[in-house]
């Protein structure tokens, strides 16, 4: 055909996201022919995807989504920083949260939302230029709340129970981000884990009495759950109480907080 009209390419553009001169390629090799041209593209992305699916991805988002009945928390990693900041990257990020929140399944749901966005990822990967991967998607029932910080470089979700505002949960989240405690309470902790701090504690107190052991193995236990136990740990905005003090009326059933590109 003769030379490809610039609404054409516009138009193929704005179907695919995918580069002018990609545009160009496949509107000539499809005689002009729009859904054709994105056959063409569609059938040449794949072949990209398969080239760049095997390279690193450490940068990306955090996205979430909640709802009165659930809330969702995904990872979409991608290659670079830039990418990160696209806004079409950006938007399909939280169109896999959404997803995520659809699904009728509870707990972790990675390969599920792998599998239904295989085609998906693959357009979005021959369109962006870089790999792009859901490394992570989680999606619990009940009533949920999150926090993005950093523009989503870090993402806290909690699951709870009680009655609070929506500022209220907003700082138990951003407290989450912050400390970053690894249990709710100490009843978490599994015993061979607290059998073997009391192991280091213990081999630096030979040779004291075993009274003075005993109590000061509870105080060196006691330290160690307000760094690691959520509601043991100094509550952000006020460091004299802890954070179960502060939030009476709530009740953190468990939370997750996930960094970009951190290793699992």
């Amino acid at each position: 055909m003769s030379e490809v009209s610039p609404q054409l390419v516009k138009d193929l553009r704005e179907k695919t996201g995918a580069g002018m001169m990609d545009c160009k390629r496949a509107l000539a090799e499809a005689n002009g022919d729009l859904e054709a041209a994105i056959d063409v593209l569609r059938k040449s992305g794949i072949t990209k995807a398969e080239k760049k699916s095997g390279r690193s991805v450490k940068e990306g988002s955090i996205v979430s989504k909640v709802s009165p009945e659930a809330g969702a928390l995904v990872e979409v990693l991608c290659e670079t920083d830039f990418v990160a900041k696209n806004e079409k990257f950006k938007d399909y990020s939280l169109q896999i949260a959404e997803k995520v929140l659809a699904l009728n399944v509870s707990g972790d749901v990675s390969e599920k939302i792998n599998e239904l966005e295989k085609q998906n990822i693959v357009s979005m990967i021959a369109a962006i230029g870089e790999n792009i991967q859901v490394r992570r998607a989680v999606r619990w029932i009940g009533k949920c709340s999150s926090y993005l910080h950093m523009g989503g470089r870090i993402g806290v979700m909690i699951q709870y129970e009680g009655e609070a505002s929506q500022a209220e949960l907003n700082d138990i989240c951003m407290h989450i981000a912050a400390f970053n405690p690894t249990y709710i309470c100490s009843e978490e902790i599994c015993p061979t884990l607290i059998d073997r701090e009391k192991e280091i504690h213990i081999a630096q107190l030979v040779g004291k009495p075993a009274q003075m052991i005993e109590g000061i193995l509870k105080g060196k236990l006691a330290k160690w759950y307000k760094e690691v136990c959520l509601n043991d740990q100094a509550w952000m905005r006020d460091d004299k109480v802890s954070v179960k003090q502060a939030n009476p009326k709530i009740c953190v059933k468990k939370f997750v907080r996930w960094q970009v590109g951190e290793q699992a």
